[in-house]
């Protein structure tokens, strides 16, 4: 298999992530996303979205989408598992998983916050104040969903690390470098830090990646 991706994207982050844990090994390929890497007709052609992650699975089957591409994984490779056994927790986990994924990460992304600059004549910084707001929207969300839940434990859910984890981590990381103050998330601070522990976590970090940049 060979995962294309992009250091600093969170999509890849996640898979990558997921990989480790699994023990998977993989070809990895890069696409510079500020260079416009993806949106080569070669690329295209193996993903019209445009985006990373894609991961080429032997067959020359074509995966897109980060939570997709786990759920593969997930489904190929069920251990460690990254979803719970029973449907009310899986559903938990998933709730979790969507607020970063589709709710947080979506209006805050990089292509995003280009149309804003580029169309709207928004300054770097007002950029960066859109993108604050949408991370912490989700995060006040996110917070409020593990302290008042039973299922919260070392990680998002119970004692191990979740998909909901994998989607977590790399919007910390984005967090910080969007200058979230992150002491109004006590929680979500724990955890990251108890993942960031564990080397599946530790080696996917973009800095640790072969096309990583300063």
């Amino acid at each position: 298999m060979k995962l294309i991706g992009y250091f600093r994207s969170s999509a890849a982050f996640r898979v990558r992530i997921a990989l480790n844990l699994k023990g998977i090994a993989v070809e990895h390929a890069a696409r510079h996303l500020r260079k416009g890497e993806q949106s080569s007709a070669d690329y295209a052609a193996l993903n019209p979205q445009k985006l990373v992650p894609a991961l080429v699975l032997d067959d020359g089957s074509i995966l897109t989408q980060s939570i997709a591409i786990m759920e593969y994984l997930e489904e190929t490779h069920p251990e460690p598992p990254l979803l719970p056994k029973d449907p009310v927790g899986r559903a938990r986990v998933r709730s979790l998983s969507l607020i970063v994924s589709a709710d947080i990460h979506p209006i805050q992304n990089m292509r995003v916050m280009a149309y804003l600059r580029q169309k709207f004549d928004q300054t770097e910084e007002s950029a960066f104040t859109w993108s604050r707001h949408w991370i912490e929207t989700g995060f006040d969300a996110y917070e409020a969903m593990l302290t008042r839940s039973a299922g919260t434990d070392r990680f998002s859910h119970g004692d191990r690390p979740t998909m909901a984890d994998l989607c977590l981590v790399p919007q910390v990381f984005n967090a910080t470098r969007f200058k979230v103050d992150m002491t109004r998330y006590p929680t979500i601070q724990r955890i990251y830090d108890s993942c960031m522990k564990l080397p599946a976590f530790d080696a996917a970090q973009p800095s640790k990646q072969p096309d990583a940049e300063p």
